[in-house]
């Protein structure tokens, strides 16, 4: 007895290629058969997002976008159904933001809030913004791109200007002549750094030398024995100064004596008359003769 017509055959085999259709059309969509909680983000532009579209939380993929439906009783709402893994927990405070692709398309990422022990109940709304992504940010940089396009133009053009003075080629030819003055310069100061330098080195370390042996000698002097000498000397010159001064010591009395002052003066006064007496009459003083007589 057969159990299974070909009918039935047939009829089973149909039913197990639509299960397989339509796990794998759910394959395809991004459908998870796995536990999930549905949460609602409501927005005012949908940006194109998509259903089955994934949702990323810090760039790992958390679940997907189960339906999007546009509110025509209230215009710029839109909420969108996501379906997030079971194992996830979204904290209060969390957010959702759409960003949109450089390449088109939009995507959906959210913000986990930093309190995990306050979640949002599943099929509760999460709050959600739009992000302008790059290409709005790329259109709000198109007038200070215009601006740098011109200032760029003007340069160039200014360049060309430059370029085709025709004194440019006297500047260039300046420019090398110092440019070898330069090298000339260099040339020198190796040369002298070479030559010079060491010459000047050891003439400096000779004298460090003498200075140093200087110092070693005047660090050997008695240097006491040198300022009692000093002291002898000033106290000599000290007695002497005093003996001058005595008002009872001959130089004293000659110094402060003016009896013997004037009889001083008086001896040199006397004896000036005498020397001029002397060489007007010589014959009174010198008596000569050849015959040995003496004049009357």
């Amino acid at each position: 007895m057969k159990y299974f017509t070909k009918e039935v055959k047939i009829g089973i085999a149909g039913i197990i290629a639509l299960a397989i259709l339509y796990f794998g059309i759910s394959f395809l969509k991004g459908i998870s058969f796995s536990p999930s909680h549905n949460y609602y983000i409501t927005f005012k532009n949908a940006k194109g997002l998509a259903a089955s579209s994934p949702v990323y939380a810090d760039g790992y993929q958390i679940g997907i976008v189960r339906n999007i439906n546009y509110n025509f009783n209230e215009p710029g709402k839109v909420t969108v159904e996501i379906s997030v893994d079971d194992d996830v927990r979204v904290p209060v405070g969390s957010t959702a933001t759409l960003a949109e692709g450089m390449l088109g398309g939009c995507t959906l990422n959210m913000t986990l809030g930093t309190n995990p022990k306050e979640v949002i109940a599943a099929g509760d709304t999460i709050i959600g913004s739009e992000n302008d992504g790059l290409l709005s940010k790329a259109a709000e940089m198109l007038p200070q791109v215009s601006t740098v396009i011109e200032h760029v133009d003007s340069l160039i053009t200014t360049l060309n200007q430059v370029v085709s003075d025709p004194n440019i080629g006297k500047v260039i030819g300046n420019a090398e002549h110092i440019t070898a003055n330069l090298d000339n310069g260099t040339r020198q100061l190796n040369s002298l750094l070479k030559n010079e330098l060491p010459q000047m080195m050891r003439t400096f370390d000779d004298a460090g030398k003498n200075i140093s042996a200087l110092t070693s000698n005047i660090a050997q002097l008695d240097m006491q024995q040198t300022l009692n000498q000093v002291n002898q000397t000033i106290q000599n010159v000290q007695d002497l100064i005093n003996w001058i001064e005595d008002p009872n010591g001959n130089v004293g009395l000659l110094l402060k004596d003016t009896a013997i002052y004037q009889n001083l003066n008086t001896t040199i006064s006397s004896a000036n008359k005498l020397l001029i007496d002397l060489q007007a009459h010589p014959k009174r003083y010198v008596h000569f003769s050849i015959f040995g007589k003496k004049d009357k």
